[in-house]
Formats: C-alpha cells, sequence, structure tokens
C-alpha cells in the first residue's frame, strides 16, 4: 500500500525525518518495504536551462535537420543540431545541455552527451515536451515565452509537486491501517508515547455541511440488511464535471492513482483519506428515483463499468433503481449509472458492506477492486456519514455543486463494540514489562480503546469499531506493545519458558495409530474440511454446517461425512498414474444437532484401491480387498485397548456391502467395499474399500486400559484345528461368541484359516469353517487332557447352538 507522506502530515504535524517514521511505522507492525521520491514532472527539469537560438540554418548534409546556435547564458553559445520543424532564431527554448539526464513521458530517462550529426558537432538538446516529462505532444519543440530570462534553470518556471511514497506491507488483519488517517492514528500514538512529543490527529472538519434544499428526494430501501448493515446516501446537484485542480491531481498521481474528473477524483481521494469506499451515480440514471439494495435471480445479465457482461449469481449484492441493476455492491459499478461529462447531478453513496459477501462476489466474478478490497477486509462501520459530508464539501468546493437531499441513513442493527478483559497482570507477564495502568490506559486510549469498567486487576474494554482483529486479551496486549515500542522492552537477565508436558493421551494415541498404519504401508492424508454440499443432496439442509467466509462458491459445508474427501485425494492419485493408495486420515466431521448447537466428531478413516503390495517378481499383484482393510481395523481396535465388539451386516448407503462394529449398540466403526455411485461422483473407475473409526471411541478405550507391562509367557500353548460344518447363514462371529462363553482363559485365540462350500461333498445349504484355537496358561504347562475337555466343551457347544458337525 502506497502512502503519501505529505498527504500523512496534513493529518499529523512533525518535523520527524523519513527515515525515523518509516522506523517507526515497522516497529508498530506497519513494514515499510521500500521509499521513493515522487514528483510530478520526472526528473524535476533537473539541469536543464531556458536558452534562445541565435541563429538557425539549413544542416548541410539534411534536408530535415538545423544547426542552430544557443545562448543558455555560458560564455558562448552552443552548436545544437536540431531536428524540429518549428524551430527558428529568436526563440526561447528549454535546452538539455551535455551531462544533463532527460525524462520523457513514455520511456526510460536517457543521458545527454556530445554527438556528430551528419558530420556536425552538437553539444545539447533543444526539447520537446514529451521529452521532457511536460506533455504528450512530439510535433515540435516547446517555445517558451519572450521574456522567459536566457539562462534561468527550467524547473524554476513551473511548479513541480515533489512528494516521498511510502510502500507499506500491510498484514490482512490491519484492515484499519487501509488509509492515510488510519496509518497517522497508529504513528501519532507511537509519536507519542515513543518519542514523547504532544501530538493529535487532525481530522477534516465537515462543520461546514449544510444542506441547501431537498428538492431530490431518493427513496432508498435495503432488502438485504445482512450484507449491507449500513448504507448512507446524499444527493448534490449543479456540477460541473471537469478535470481536477492540480494540487488533487498530484496527490492522486503520487500514489498511482489515475486522475480522471473532479467527481470521481474525490470519491478517490476520500477512500486513501479515510478507507471509505464511495460510489457516485448519475441522478438522471435513478430511475423511479428508488433505490433498492438487494439480490436479483439467478442468471440476471449485466454490464459493468469494463464493459462485460456478467452473468449474476442470487448471492451478489445488487444496488439497483427501480427497473435494473446498477451496480455490483461494494465491487464494481454498472456501465449506464457511472457519472459521464454531461453529468449535473449524483446521488453519492457510503456504505457498509459484509466483508464475506464482497469476497464471494470479487471471487465469482474474478473482479479485484480497490473497493472491494477494502470492503472484504472490513472497514469503519461509524464512518459512513462523515465520509459523505466530507466528499459533498469538496465537491462543492471543486465542482460548484450543492447538497439538495437529506442525508439518506439507513443503518436500523448498529454494530455492537467488541468488549474484551485485560488483566495488568497477564499483560506484564506477556509483555516482561512491569508497565503502569497509567501508561496502559493512555495507550489504549490513544488507539481508541474506551473502558466500560476498572478494577485494581485490570480494564474491561469496549474495541474500536475499525479493529476487527481485536477479538481477545492477547490482541490488546498486542496492540499496547507495538504502541510502546518492542525496543523499549528491557533486558531482564533472564530466560523465562515453560516445561512441556509430553503428549496428552489424544496425540499419543494417535502416534500410536499412525505408526501402525505406516508399518502396514499406509501413507497419511491431510484433506479438506470444507467439501461440495452436491456430495450430500441426500441431507437436509438444517442438519449440515455451512461456513460464514468460504473463498470458493463451490466449497460451501463442513463435510458431515470423511468419505469423499478421501475419494478425491485417491482420485487425484490414480489420475496421476498413482493406482496403488493405502491412505489413513484424522480428521473431524461436523453436523447441526436438534437443538441447533454445533456437533463435532473425531474420525480416523482408511482407504485402500488397486493392488495390496506394488507388482514385483517375489510377489503375484493381488487387488485390495475387503478382508484385508478389515484386519488392519482390527489391528487397530487391538492396539487401541478395545475390547469386544458386535459385529452387524447393516452398513450406510456409501458401502456397497460391508460390516458395522458395535459397542453397546453404539455403532463405533464401518468397514466396506464403497458403492459406485460415490466412486462416480469422485470420477474413481477402481474399486475402493473404506473404514470409517470414531477416534473417540478408541481413545476412551485407551484411557480405560492403559496398557502396563506384561511378563512374557513362561509356559507353551497348544493349538486345536476344528473344521466345523454349519449352515450357509451362520457366522463365523457366532462360532467366536459361543467360544467365548463355553471356554475359560485358557482359550487365548481364534483364527479362521479355510472357508469350504461343495454340495457335493457337505451337501446342500452347508458350509465348512476351519478355525484353529490357541490355549495357554500362564502358572502351569497344559496337558493334554486339560485342552481335549475344553475342545469338548465348544464342540459340544458347537452342536447345541449352531447344530454344527465335525468334519474329519
Amino acid at each position: 500500500m502506497k502512502i503519501s507522506l505529505n498527504w500523512l502530515k496534513d493529518y499529523i504535524h512533525t518535523d520527524l525525518s523519513t527515515d525515523k517514521i518509516c522506523e517507526l511505522l515497522t516497529a508498530i507492525g506497519l513494514e515499510v518495504e521500500g521509499v521513493e521520491a515522487f514528483e510530478s514532472i520526472k526528473g524535476g527539469l533537473k539541469d536543464l536551462v531556458v536558452g534562445e537560438v541565435k541563429t538557425c540554418e539549413k544542416h548541410e548534409n539534411a534536408d530535415k535537420l538545423s544547426v542552430c546556435s544557443v545562448d543558455v547564458g555560458g560564455e558562448a553559445p552552443l552548436q545544437i543540431v536540431c531536428g524540429a520543424p518549428n524551430v527558428a532564431a529568436g526563440q526561447k527554448v528549454i535546452v538539455a545541455p551535455v551531462g544533463s539526464t532527460i525524462f520523457p513521458s513514455e520511456g526510460e530517462p536517457f543521458n545527454i552527451g556530445k554527438a556528430k550529426i551528419r558530420g556536425v558537432q552538437s553539444f545539447g538538446m533543444i526539447c520537446a515536451e514529451d521529452e521532457i516529462g511536460l506533455g504528450a505532444s512530439h510535433d515540435g519543440i516547446l517555445v517558451l515565452p519572450e521574456a522567459t530570462p536566457v539562462g534561468q534553470p527550467v524547473k524554476e518556471l513551473y511548479d513541480i509537486y515533489s512528494d516521498t511514497i511510502i510502500e507499506i506491507g500491510l498484514t490482512p488483519n490491519r484492515s484499519d491501517a487501509q488509509s492515510h488517517i488510519g496509518v497517522a492514528r497508529d504513528l501519532a500514538a507511537a509519536i507519542k508515547i515513543q518519542e514523547k512529543q504532544a501530538i493529535q490527529v487532525q481530522w477534516p472538519s465537515v462543520d461546514a455541511f449544510e444542506v441547501a434544499n431537498t428538492n431530490h428526494h431518493i427513496e432508498v430501501s435495503v432488502e438485504n440488511l445482512k450484507a449491507c448493515p449500513r448504507y448512507a446516501g446524499v444527493v448534490i446537484s449543479g456540477l460541473e464535471i471537469k478535470p481536477s485542480p492540480t494540487w488533487l491531481q498530484n496527490k492522486l498521481k503520487a500514489i498511482g492513482v489515475r486522475p480522471i474528473s473532479n467527481v470521481v477524483d474525490i470519491t478517490n481521494f476520500i477512500n486513501h483519506e479515510l478507507g471509505q469506499p464511495l460510489h457516485a451515480f448519475d441522478l438522471e440514471k435513478i430511475t423511479g428515483k428508488q433505490i433498492m439494495v438487494q439480490n436479483l435471480p439467478q442468471g440476471t445479465k449485466f454490464t459493468t463499468l469494463d464493459e462485460v457482461e456478467r452473468s449474476l449469481s442470487d448471492e451478489d449484492l445488487m444496488i439497483c433503481n427501480a427497473e435494473e441493476g446498477m451496480c455490483i455492491g461494494g465491487v464494481f459499478g454498472g456501465l449506464k449509472s457511472g457519472v459521464t461529462d454531461s453529468t449535473t447531478a449524483i446521488f453519492l453513496e457510503s456504505a457498509y458492506f459484509d466483508p464475506r459477501t464482497i469476497r464471494r462476489t470479487e471471487l465469482r466474478h474474478d473482479l479485484r477492486t480497490d473497493a472491494a478490497v477494502k470492503f472484504e477486509k472490513g472497514i469503519d462501520p461509524e464512518l459512513q456519514v462523515y465520509a459523505l459530508k466530507r466528499a459533498a464539501l469538496m465537491m462543492q468546493e471543486l465542482a460548484g455543486g450543492e447538497i439538495t437531499s437529506e442525508v439518506v441513513d439507513i443503518y436500523p442493527t448498529p454494530i455492537e463494540r467488541a468488549i474484551v478483559t485485560l488483566s495488568y497482570k497477564r499483560l506484564n507477564t506477556l509483555t516482561g514489562i512491569d508497565m503502569a495502568p497509567e501508561l496502559t490506559k493512555e495507550i489504549l486510549s490513544l488507539l481508541d480503546f474506551d473502558i466500560k469498567s476498572e478494577t485494581e486487576t485490570g480494564l474491561e474494554l469496549f474495541v474500536p469499531q475499525y479493529r476487527n482483529d481485536v477479538t481477545r486479551e492477547a490482541d490488546v496486549i498486542e496492540e499496547v506493545l507495538r504502541i510502546y515500542g518492542l525496543d523499549n522492552v528491557p533486558i531482564s537477565g533472564k530466560v523465562n519458558f515453560e516445561i512441556g508436558y509430553g503428549l496428552n493421551t489424544s496425540d499419543e494415541l494417535r502416534n500410536l495409530l499412525s505408526d501402525q498404519l505406516s508399518a502396514q504401508g499406509f501413507y497419511e492424508i491431510i484433506t479438506n474440511s470444507i467439501t461440495r454440499s452436491k456430495y450430500y443432496n441426500n441431507l437436509e439442509d438444517s442438519s449440515v454446517v455451512k461456513p460464514l467466509n468460504s473463498l470458493n462458491a463451490h466449497l460451501d459445508i463442513l463435510r458431515p461425512a470423511m468419505l469423499m474427501t478421501g475419494l478425491e485425494s485417491i482420485a487425484h492419485n490414480q489420475n496421476r498414474n498413482m493406482i496403488d493408495c493405502k491412505f489413513y486420515d484424522f480428521g473431524k466431521t461436523y453436523s447441526v444437532k436438534a437443538d441447533g448447537a454445533f456437533q463435532e466428531n473425531m474420525h480416523v478413516a482408511l482407504y485402500t484401491s488397486g493392488n495390496q503390495q506394488a507388482e514385483s517378481w517375489t510377489n503375484f499383484s493381488q487387488p485390495a480387498d475387503f478382508y484385508e482393510l478389515k484386519a488392519f481395523v482390527e489391528q487397530l481396535f487391538a492396539k487401541s485397548g478395545l475390547g469386544k465388539t458386535k459385529v452387524k451386516t447393516e452398513v450406510g448407503d456409501q458401502f456397497e456391502y460391508g460390516i458395522a462394529y458395535q459397542v453397546k449398540g453404539q455403532t463405533i466403526a464401518e468397514v466396506g467395499k464403497v458403492a459406485k455411485t460415490f466412486l462416480q461422483q469422485a470420477g474413481i473407475k477402481k474399486s475402493v474399500y473404506y473404514a470409517d473409526i470414531d477416534f473417540q471411541v478408541l481413545l476412551n478405550a485407551y484411557e480405560a486400559n492403559q496398557q502396563k507391562f506384561k511378563a512374557i509367557p513362561k509356559y507353551p500353548s497348544m493349538r486345536r484345528d476344528l473344521a466345523l460344518v454349519v449352515n450357509k447363514e451362520v457366522e463365523y462371529a457366532s462360532i467366536k461368541k459361543i467360544a467365548s462363553v463355553k471356554t475359560g482363559p485358557q482359550l487365548r485365540s481364534m483364527n479362521l484359516f479355510d472357508v469350504f462350500e461343495s454340495e457335493e461333498k457337505l451337501g446342500a445349504g452347508k458350509k465348512s469353517y476351519a478355525v484353529s484355537f490357541t490355549f495357554r496358561d500362564d502358572k502351569a504347562t497344559l496337558t493334554d487332557e486339560v485342552v481335549d475337555a475344553e475342545m469338548k466343551k465348544l464342540i459340544k457347544g458347537f452342536q447345541e447352538e449352531l447344530s454344527a458337525e465335525v468334519r474329519s
């Protein structure tokens, strides 16, 4: 952001050097990235002198050149070869002598040296206006009035405006410093505290504002108060549109703004002075004498000032007359309603627009205007009427207008000031300064913080409306410290730091599971918690969380489930020929409960697609499958210390098939093959297997079953295998459940190692499970008799409850 030093000093009167001002600005968080000199005439006409052409003769070797003898007040006239068609003896001209540098209106500056032109020596240059930055004409040399003294420095003939331009790298949170007044306010506070100079910001007076008559009444209505909490305006008539005076043009040029006309230049001036964008509508173009701030139907066509026809969104805020839109509110004006050379009356708008609305519209239409940039960061909602009056007074002065309506100010629900509590003890702890309460209050007062209440231990403060970035105690402390001066913090001679207390159990478990999955060949992904609502058309709108400040029109909700963001990652990889994907993701899902409260749930999501392992000569390619992923999930259960779970085959519609794990009737995880409809939404052609686990359940189990040291078993284990013929509908989970009831603690594990089906060998509707049972006793070596007895209990239980037969 460019700040004019001359302009800055209109509001604060200080004799500090430019270097000191830049040092202070950087110290208070307005980092100076560069300083450059500005001159209204480039180069300032330095070294150029007035000369008189004594003689002018045709060049012997060139028809279009003349050889002139020019008196510049030196000991002898200069011989100069000139190609201008209008050069003649007796003229007073501008001469660039040898050794000088000229700065043309277009192009780079160049040095003047001695030259031989067609065999004739030339010792300088007689200048045209475009060659020295005085204009655009190159029709001939610039001829000065006859009375101009020979030898006079040319820079004395022109009123050259000089300024120092400071380039500030403004951080996004400092919307309050988007103007010269904003920078002056901060700088004045720093000068008073750090330089001990009594100084105040001099705001331009608007006391002279007066309504001449009310001949022009405009009916204003705001239909979308959320997008436009405040809308103000006034009619100014009897205007003469013409170029701005030189002083105003120079101020704008100095900061890189092109002058257009007096009315437009004044709106730009106010924008950079106060940080309040204004917009002027030609009064004759406001049909029906009505202004409506509203949204128009989706797809409405609107042509902006750049002559581009745009298709509007129904979320774009429009400033409309009785028939059509005139302006995209806070972003860009319309082609039909703007100020032209024939305009004699305007409606001047000064509004506060919702930053989120502006940002979304700006992105939708790729329109990053200066006004939109200010509105999207947030402006002062109390400045609109003051800015109107300031601009109206300038227009009366520079365009001959008069105020012919009352000021319209629609502000039904004033934006409340934030309240923040400041503890003196906390201030001193964070800053390392034993700051007196009176100094703290003085700094806060300079920054427009008002005291709501005060105690011996601290303050309750009203935050100024223009500081939307100050929301907590630490922000207030930062404000105090930057004005006090970081360089003024004393060296204490000791270092204080907090000793870490290690990871909490949530991070501990997350690291544990990450290590487990990474060892199994998984890669961690971090997906966006903001996703597309089109993925979840089946959900009720009231249950979905919509962000207020989404930067993308398509990413418009917080994800209610993990699946689709992971599928997008798989699609991204597989589209780049990375077919084999094994991903895990720790992330949150978001929803709205029946009572309107927001709910966040932490999940662990696993995804497999492609082959289980990379293809090589040591192994055959084996596609990822359901059972592989199921095993990974159960390993995570074991790692977390999760006890017994119940398995159900009823799963969500995101699965083609799968299983759900339940604890106490609550589903804590689902595993399965992703349904094709979901794969198609993500653009995936390969099969994908997905597991969604409630991380909180794993965490609860982990905290309740903190692993303790277990001695290595001293006694051997014994294994028995059993082939059971059961009805086809019998699940393996039923066998595990019966085994857990029928045997004692010696049964340490079970493993299903084969499933066999054959009507010829087993009969119709039958299948065989081959199961291994591992037994061990921690206190003694098991005998065959003990294990055989346990196996008999198992077989009896399987026969009675499952009608199972033991297959030999």
